[in-house]
């Protein structure tokens, strides 16, 4: 059975009960801080709004002195399935990495380059050849690893996700890191306010299939699917993807980024200070120049939230984590 590890809320050394926690001197005080270096394996929906910063943001003003250093792996529209071709499984086992492993990969990704229509293995190839000039440097262990799903999360164990977050898994906790399976829900983002009731039975299944999943590999789960089901059910005028743009909007990043939150620290992010979310895409005029002012759907690019949204949404979030704990306890 799956043993959660409930951090008791006496300091920040209590939060963070990873093997890899490392502490820093401070020059200026001489007090130890507390470090958490955290992997984000995933595509759009994690590089959008700058989703890891929002995630340290909410994290350092939670757990004070605490240094939340978010590192990301993105590439768009890819899955874990395409991850793990693209060599992505190297960042993950950074500690313990290899230069012959290094060069092996990079040369299978100059070779798969050669396929003009391949345009994923030459970002990839660039990346790793970088690595490869600075493997000597780079020798943390990560205290978290998130592995982010997207369309490949729906055929429950059959599917890409349920097969490839294992592997992510296995290399995560050979290094002692803590794994989070942050399950993304494009399908049923709405773009509207909703004019009636979600339907709960594709949600619930889903939400069924990834709590066997983090069950299997001992993981924390942000399920945003279940979370998005609770804000259109709580908060029908809210919408949570874009008009103009096929990604989640600033409101379902703010519900991601709590919810991260709760499932980092086993607690609620209800309370916290941060307020606003900023995304990164612009507007483009007709002259094709672009209004950095506004995001797609031409509203500001940065979206504060009314003391009455924030609490909703950071309760929802908290909310949907203790309803998704407790299905998994129950399985």
């Amino acid at each position: 059975m799956f043993v959660r590890i409930v951090f008791v809320l006496v300091g920040v050394a209590s939060l963070i009960a990873t093997p890899a926690a490392q502490a820093q001197q401070s020059e200026s005080t001489g007090s130890t801080k507390e470090s958490l270096n955290v992997l984000f394996i995933g595509n759009s929906y994690t590089a959008r709004h700058n989703l890891a910063n929002v995630v340290e943001a909410m994290a350092e003003a939670g757990n004070p002195g605490l240094d939340f250093r978010p590192t990301t792996v993105i590439y768009g529209g890819r899955t874990l399935s395409d991850h793990w071709r693209l060599g992505s499984a190297n960042f993950v086992k950074l500690h313990a990495l290899t230069n012959e492993e290094q060069v092996a990969t990079v040369a299978s990704l100059k070779e798969a380059a050669e396929d003009a229509k391949d345009r994923y293995s030459n970002l990839a190839l660039k990346k790793h050849q970088e690595l490869l000039k600075t493997l000597k440097t780079k020798r943390s262990k990560w205290d978290v690893v998130v592995l982010q799903s997207y369309r490949d999360d729906l055929e429950g164990p059959e599917s890409l996700y349920a097969q490839f977050a294992p592997k992510f898994a296995e290399l995560a906790h050979d290094q002692g890191a803590r794994v989070i399976l942050y399950v993304t829900t494009p399908t049923t983002q709405n773009a509207e306010p909703m004019a009636g009731l979600p339907d709960a039975v594709p949600v619930m299944k889903k939400t069924r299939a990834i709590a066997a999943l983090a069950n299997q590999i001992d993981a924390s789960v942000a399920p945003m699917s279940l979370v998005a089901f609770k804000t259109q059910t709580e908060r029908p005028d809210l919408t949570l993807r874009f008009v103009n743009d096929a990604h989640l909007n600033k409101t379902m990043a703010y519900l991601t980024a709590c919810t991260l939150y709760a499932a980092l620290f086993e607690r609620t992010p209800e309370g916290l200070p941060v307020d606003s979310i900023t995304d990164i895409r612009y507007w483009q005029r007709p002259d094709k120049s672009f209004d950095k002012t506004k995001d797609r759907d031409q509203q500001p690019i940065k979206q504060v939230f009314s003391v009455k949204d924030r609490a909703d949404l950071q309760r929802i979030a908290w909310e949907s984590h203790v309803e998704f704990e407790s299905l998994r306890d129950s399985k």
